[in-house]
């Protein structure tokens, strides 16, 4: 397995934990635009 190499500049994708809105953005979000939940990245494995 490879290690992927992190650029800091591309978008990634959150998705709310809650409703299941989905936002595209360079930096973590942090809460929901709709719904005010925790967003996650969905390039990250839940485990």
């Amino acid at each position: 397995m490879k290690d992927v190499k992190l650029d800091p500049n591309e978008e990634s994708t959150y998705e709310c934990f809650d409703c299941g809105t989905v936002v595209v953005s360079a930096t973590a979000p942090g809460s929901c635009p709709s719904c005010g939940a925790d967003m996650r990245n969905r390039g990250t494995p839940l485990e």
